[in-house]
């Protein structure tokens, strides 16, 4: 018997140059490829995903998959996935508008709704600061000042509306960017409730972590935040559908850069809203496929929710 050397099958998306190319159209060169089944795709053939781009057949099957109306990640789908960015965006408008309506930097009401650690006795009219009236018996024996009380002595609102709270125009422009940029894309893939519960929890989480690492007598505002934690929440989802995210890595290494050396910048808010986000978005696009996923991921949210709260009232304690 003769023996014969067996020939390597062809591989019908390479060329005999060696670069990939076209699933459905051999001959057309590429190093684009769907997200989904990682075929090599031509520009024709790209579509939009939410994450990168997906090629004709794969955008079909994941439409099959979603007729009930799912999202991959089990959430409802939205008919607009712009609708909940759009109405936080208003939300921070509408403070800022407030906030500018009542005195802008020495506002009473910015006093009341970003994060102070703890209380300050302030003179509204001088716009003077009183460090040794530090309650409020010490505060109302100081002509004209009014006690402002702080996250640790009753303002729990705080932990809240400080991620919905600015001054300047230039930081809610920048918050409202971002947010514009970052939400609809990843309601669209995680629903509606999904996600104003991860970005909730991102500003919840930074509110903790300025809460307890943050000097006493500081007061943090914004949305930047809630912002990081979509950050978070677009890196897990990229890695978990395996998207290319050298981009989002660029801009989250600019960010921090800004972060770092830019006076004023709340790193503790920035770094809390962003591990938050993910270990938010965690829960849900990690939660175990089946009838039980819904419950894991809800439960899943809980339980960082009660991490936090016992952050908040393990810093609270701490300072009473």
């Amino acid at each position: 018997m003769n023996d014969q050397s067996a020939q390597p099958p062809v591989d019908p998306t390479q060329s005999s140059s060696g670069v990939p190319q076209c699933y459905r159209h051999p001959g057309r060169e590429t190093y684009i490829r769907c997200q989904r089944c990682d075929r090599p795709i031509c520009p024709e053939c790209m579509r939009d995903a939410a994450v990168g781009f997906q090629c004709p057949s794969c955008v079909s099957e994941g439409a099959k998959q979603t007729r009930s109306g799912l999202t991959p990640f089990g959430g409802r789908r939205s008919s607009n996935p712009q609708t909940t960015t759009i109405g936080l965006i208003a939300v921070n408008v509408a403070v800022w508008v407030a906030v500018v309506a009542t005195g802008g930097a020495s506002s009473w009401l910015a006093e009341k709704l970003m994060l102070t650690p703890v209380g300050r006795c302030i003179s509204g009219e001088q716009g003077l600061w009183f460090p040794n009236a530090t309650d409020s018996a010490l505060c109302s024996q100081v002509p004209g000042a009014t006690w402002h009380p702080g996250l640790s002595d009753g303002a729990l609102w705080q932990v809240l509306t400080h991620g919905f709270t600015h001054v300047d125009i230039w930081h809610i422009a920048l918050n409202a960017l971002g947010l514009w940029i970052l939400g609809p894309p990843i309601e669209q893939v995680l629903g509606r409730w999904r996600f104003l519960a991860v970005y909730l929890l991102s500003t919840l989480a930074a509110g903790a972590t300025v809460f307890a690492f943050a000097d006493e007598q500081s007061s943090t505002l914004g949305a930047s935040g809630g912002v990081f934690g979509l950050m978070g929440a677009l890196l897990l989802i990229s890695w978990r559908v395996g998207g290319d995210m050298r981009g989002l890595l660029m801009l989250l290494a600019l960010n921090a850069f800004i972060t770092l050396t830019v006076p004023g910048i709340s790193w503790q808010g920035h770094l809390g809203g962003f591990v938050g986000g993910a270990l938010a978005t965690a829960a849900i696009v990690l939660a175990p496929k089946g009838k039980k996923r819904s419950s894991w991921q809800w439960l899943g949210l809980g339980v960082l929710t009660l991490l936090v709260a016992v952050a908040f009232a393990a810093r609270g304690l701490a300072l009473a």
